[in-house]
């Protein structure tokens, strides 16, 4: 038996590439196992996985979790969003999901943005403006490439609803994760019947909406994992609520995340709608409300610059007037699904470390240009950012984060946040806490402050004017070989 004070629980991240399963003491936050197992996604114009993949990732992360893993009294899931889900009459996958980052419906988006009213009626309808990131514009592409598919669906989940039905055997999801689908409309908290009856998606396809604290189920007795029979199983939420819930964040407190996409956000009271669709306007796992900026390429795009030039992640060098956007899987912020890397300023004396000091120039300044609207308009905007994601331990990352926001940068100490507010979410089962609480309670947050420095205003100045002067090229689409077009 576990040495645990309390009881245990366990937060599920499924993530991108990998699921990672911890076991946690409800008591003190203690991490005592815990497990990962990877999964792939597809290359080339799309990117898709396998949901069964996930599923025989989360069992082999939790058998490496042991006896804790069968001790536990609750669990939840926390996981990517945005993604397309279908699963035919008996449960099972009719194809690869489709992913957050697979940008293959921006044709579907601009149409289904002018269709329903335009961007400020999307805003006020459902608290963002669609990009091809989410998922009612996967399923518009769906339906005009994949009828058949279509046809094949008899229920359509979000990748950690699929999960959690795998657990349970029932279809839920929650309002955070149902935030992101472009079909829940924030206002009412509900299925908008009307988007969905324009992309022709029935609403009894769709799982139910779990309540923030309810019971989502319990796990069946067939699941072949190592939990209890009867184990409580928590509604989830998408991978940023639950890293909101694993910081304990309270209203105005701004985080940047830096996976292998980037995100900044901050939990605040009032319903966001951001007509200009910069700001997504999430509804958080309790309650309250995630307004978020999100770009496609950050820590996996400079590692790819570093890759190129044959150097360590850390290898940067004072910049000399080069700019590079490294934009390459199309960009959500800025909307631009079509642009690749672009690189500007090249001199015969420019080194390899400066142009990898601009790629994380450029994928920090995507970000920046966000956190303003993201941020309430009573935030304290000299308080320090809380850093988070696999991007947050590296130093190149850090220095670059402070230099162009000039404020001081907090580097929570907790790692695997998302899992952690997932485990809080069980935990809150198990003591009708609020999560958010629990996780205070355990600490997550607690880290050095790095202090600010001067804001660097010469290089966020040049990296807007390269922007803006090369709209042109960033906006074509690609014609049938790849190639740019007008």
């Amino acid at each position: 038996m576990s040495a645990a004070e309390g009881p245990l629980v366990v937060g599920v991240d499924t993530s991108t590439q990998s699921t990672k399963a911890l076991v946690v003491d409800a008591s003190t936050g203690q991490v005592v196992a815990s497990g990962q197992a990877p999964h792939t996604v597809s290359t080339g114009a799309g990117r898709e996985s396998d949901p069964r993949q996930w599923w025989d990732a989360l069992r082999e992360a939790l058998h490496q979790c042991g006896d804790a893993a069968h001790e536990a009294a609750a669990v939840s899931i926390g996981g990517q969003q945005h993604g397309l889900v279908t699963l035919d009459a008996q449960g099972d996958p009719v194809r690869p999901a489709l992913l957050w980052n697979d940008v293959r419906s921006a044709p579907q988006a601009r149409r289904l943005v002018e269709e329903l009213g335009g961007p400020k009626a999307w805003a006020d309808r459902t608290g963002s403006v669609p990009g091809p990131s989410f998922t009612v514009t996967k399923w518009a592409w769906l339906a005009e490439n994949e009828p058949d598919a279509v046809r094949a669906t008899a229920a359509v989940r979000l990748p950690h609803d699929y999960l959690t039905e795998r657990l349970t055997g029932q279809g839920t999801t929650d309002r955070g994760d149902a935030s992101g689908t472009g079909w829940w409309a924030s206002g009412t908290e509900t299925y908008d019947e009307e988007v969905l009856a324009h992309v022709g998606l029935a609403p009894a396809l769709l799982p139910r909406v779990v309540r923030p604290g309810e019971v989502a189920g319990t796990v069946h007795a067939d699941a072949d994992l190592p939990f209890s029979r009867g184990t409580l199983v928590a509604a989830g939420t998408g991978d940023n609520a639950a890293a909101a819930l694993g910081l304990g964040l309270r209203p105005g407190t701004a985080v940047l995340s830096l996976g292998t996409s980037g995100t900044v956000y901050a939990v605040s009271a009032r319903r966001p709608a951001d007509p200009t669709g910069t700001v997504a306007g999430f509804a958080d796992a309790r309650g309250d409300w995630l307004p978020l900026a999100c770009t496609l390429n950050c820590t996996l795009a400079v590692d790819r610059v570093a890759a190129l030039l044959g150097l360590d992640r850390e290898a940067v060098e004072p910049g000399a007037g080069v700019t590079l956007l490294p934009y390459l899987d199309g960009e959500r912020t800025p909307n631009l699904p079509h642009a690749s890397g672009l690189l500007h300023g090249l001199r015969h004396d420019t080194t390899g470390g400066q142009l990898l000091q601009a790629a994380y120039d450029g994928a920090v300044h995507s970000l920046l240009g966000a956190l303003d609207l993201v941020l309430d308009e009573d935030a304290d905007r000299s308080a320090p950012l809380l850093l988070i994601g696999g991007g947050a331990r590296g130093t190149a990352w850090q220095q670059t984060v402070r230099r162009l926001s000039g404020r001081p940068v907090q580097l929570p100490e907790a790692k695997e946040l998302v899992a952690l507010g997932a485990a809080a979410q069980a935990a809150g089962l198990l003591t009708g806490e609020d999560p958010a609480a629990v996780a205070r309670r355990w600490g997550t947050a607690h880290g050095p402050v790095l202090d600010a420095v001067e804001r660097d205003e010469e290089t966020l100045a040049r990296i807007t004017g390269v922007l803006s002067d090369a709209a042109p090229l960033l906006e074509r689409e690609p014609d049938r070989h790849g190639r740019g077009r007008p």
